[in-house]
């Protein structure tokens, strides 16, 4: 509310000429990645996965830009892995400056370099940290928390409830060991103790089989069998391959973390606090369902030019993307406090919902983890740990 007084203020004051109609254009591209279907069919991807999070965003833009003499316009686009870069020129041949992204890691990468520095990319998908590391971009921004945000978030949670005792299970594909990693980054920055390491192998087949269920029932009790006295399983499962199978299936009773059981996340359909249920209700009437982390990720960055826009008076890439990267912006998120980038790499700082089932368990960072400079600055790579060597100012 906040944002919107002060933008109602300002219009009150200004002259009618300065209200003419400027209009602010963006694109939301999603490279769609066909693959294995999730574990559950709960989890299959709607239709307009994201574009429903850009379309909320961009009415939400509307909303105060009719004051202020702004209106705003989003394209929506699809692609595949082969056709992305070529999605990627025509959007910017089409004169539009701010493109917000849907893809994985490496594809994330090339569509920032096919961008140019005259775009700006918002990456609402990709957590891999070299994006915020080595491998970041002039050009990058990131709505999408990193792999190391989440897994500080869920370790911080778990050094809490002083379960300091891990046994983490990792998947066989390369996204499952990068998530592994930053789980052992997590653990050694906060004091947990790795006691042991499995690799869950993916051996393909089918999992929704008449038998499939009698074949996870006898399988995963064993491979979790006579593990190191541990407080808690960690899934690294980015794939989504086996973690779904761990609750109620390990040898011994333990709690599960990670990538199913208590998991980290940008945002759940049901939080509730701090406002969110506003969003919640106008999402859901808008998509006729709940919201995703994409939906979410999505609808930060359009927020985020939306509210730059505002502040600036100005529809210009470089003005926006200078004003974000500066120290007055602030953006809400119904997440109890104001959301600022990190200038170094391109990070948006956000808490972390801590999600088991149908509730938001927890939310991190969590109240003992202090920071000379943010308290979300505990969350991910801080800035005497970048890689990144960028200048962005």
């Amino acid at each position: 509310m906040r944002f919107l007084h002060a933008a109602l203020v300002a219009a009150l004051v200004m002259p009618c000429a300065a209200l003419a109609q400027v209009e602010i254009r963006m694109a939301v591209l999603r490279v769609d990645e066909p693959g294995r279907p999730p574990a559950s069919r709960l989890d299959l991807p709607p239709e307009d996965l994201g574009f429903a999070g850009a379309r909320l965003g961009t009415s939400d833009n509307a909303t105060t830009g009719q004051f202020m003499g702004q209106s705003f316009v989003t394209d929506e686009v699809t692609a595949t892995h082969e056709t992305a870069a070529g999605k990627m020129q025509e959007i910017v041949a089409s004169g539009v400056r701010l493109v917000v992204t849907l893809a994985d890691e490496e594809t994330t990468l090339a569509l920032a370099d096919a961008a140019g520095d005259e775009v700006l990319v918002f990456n609402a998908r990709a957590r891999g940290d070299a994006l915020r590391g080595e491998d970041c971009r002039a050009n990058l921004l990131h709505t999408a928390p990193s792999r190391a945000m989440v897994t500080d978030a869920l370790a911080q949670f778990l050094m809490w409830k002083r379960w300091d005792d891990w046994f983490l299970i990792e998947g066989s594909h390369p996204a499952d060991r990068a998530l592994a990693d930053a789980y052992r980054r997590a653990a050694t920055k906060f004091g947990a103790r790795i006691v042991e390491e499995r690799t869950f192998e993916d051996t393909g087949g089918a999992r929704a089989t008449d038998s499939g269920l009698v074949q996870i029932q006898a399988r995963m009790p064993t491979f979790t069998q006579r593990a190191a006295q541990h407080d808690v399983v960690v899934a690294a499962d980015e794939t989504g391959i086996f973690a779904a199978y761990l609750p109620y299936h390990t040898w011994e009773a333990r709690p599960v973390a990670g990538s199913a059981g208590l998991s980290p996340l940008s945002w759940h359909p049901a939080m509730e606090m701090w406002g969110g249920m506003q969003f919640q209700s106008r999402f859901e009437k808008l998509a006729q369902r709940p919201s995703r982390e994409e939906d979410y990720q999505v609808w930060l960055a359009m927020r985020a030019v939306g509210e730059a826009a505002t502040r600036t008076q100005s529809a210009e890439m470089a003005v926006l993307r200078d004003y974000m990267l500066g120290d007055e912006f602030q953006l809400g998120g119904f997440k109890g406090q104001p959301l600022t980038w990190r200038d170094w790499d391109g990070q948006l700082r956000q808490p972390i919902l801590l999600a088991s089932g149908d509730i938001v368990t927890s939310v991190s960072p969590q109240s003992e983890y202090l920071h000379q400079v943010s308290q979300l600055d505990t969350l991910g790579i801080d800035r005497p740990e970048t890689a990144c060597q960028i200048e962005r100012q």
